[in-house]
């Protein structure tokens, strides 16, 4: 089972070249961020005919996740509990779907990307990503067996590494130690970062701007991430960076991201079950 996510920066934009390469990657479940449009204006059908199925959660022209699966959707959450919502008044915006796929929960996630320290959005990530880590402790508390992935663009380089130059990011967002810290709260959490033993750095990024030359000048930042529960994690067999699909006229700014699993969910289940029936006693 290989499941990706991917910052498409609009999919209307993209849609004949993300249907592509889904087909191309022989992707099972694709978490979907930036989709820019709203419901009724996801291209649904492109993807239907080639087999998905879609959850989205759009209302305007900003932010947007979806889930592409083709091994079955259910369960569709808008948003997590305790989400913070933006805004005057506040309300959350459409940054978190949830979908459970082939026996594992499958989270699009577009944390909020913090703008300037000193502006309220800062603050907003922050709160967004504690309460992101509270509700995925609290999945995991409650059973810690639950196959889930936490699939998106952070808006965090988490190490130094994951930036083309440190010194370029002095008192700017992504690097700073609170962005850091909440990154990882999640992974202390429980939640393991599954790509990065395959794909180590320096200078393996997933983002790259379009201005200056940013791309083809290796300027980069690793941002996006699948993180995994223990149960998940111990199914994966092999992750990638696909930077190929940054190339060409029309690209989004994002590479996508994708994780190989071993063994079905059951199977896991059933190896672990069988590993406790055989366990020495405890004394």
């Amino acid at each position: 089972m290989r499941i990706a996510t991917w910052n498409v920066n609009s999919v209307r934009a993209r849609a004949e070249r993300i249907a592509a390469w889904l087909e191309r990657s022989d992707i099972d479940v694709a978490a979907v961020q930036e989709t820019k449009c709203r419901d009724d204006q996801f291209p649904t059908e492109l993807f239907t005919e080639l087999g998905y199925e879609v959850a989205h959660h759009g209302l305007s022209q900003w932010n947007g996740v979806a889930v592409l699966s083709r091994v079955g959707i259910t369960d569709v959450q808008i948003g997590f509990p305790g989400q913070p919502g933006w805004g005057d008044p506040a309300a959350p915006e459409a940054r978190a779907l949830g979908a459970t796929c082939g026996g594992v929960r499958v989270w699009s996630l577009y944390i909020p990307n913090g703008r300037e320290i000193d502006d309220p959005h800062y603050a907003y990530k922050l709160r967004w990503l504690e309460a992101l880590r509270d509700y995925a402790a609290g999945c995991l508390a409650t059973d810690p067996a639950a196959q889930m992935a936490l699939c998106g663009d952070f808006n965090i380089a988490p190490q130094d590494d994951d930036v083309w130059d440190m010194a370029e990011f002095e008192g700017r967002t992504h690097v700073t130690k609170p962005e850091r810290d909440a990154f990882r709260a999640v992974v202390d959490a429980g939640f393991a970062e599954v790509v990065r033993p395959f794909a180590p750095g320096p200078g393996v990024y997933t983002y790259w701007d379009y201005k200056q030359l940013s791309f083809p000048k290796r300027k980069g930042m690793r941002i996006d991430f699948v993180l995994a529960s223990p149960a998940l994690a111990a199914r994966v067999s092999g992750a990638l960076i696909d930077r190929e699909e940054r190339k060409g006229k029309g690209a989004s700014d994002h590479a996508p991201v994708i994780v190989e699993l071993d063994r079905t969910a059951q199977e896991t289940s059933d190896a672990a079950d069988a590993a406790g029936a055989t366990a020495p006693p405890q004394v």
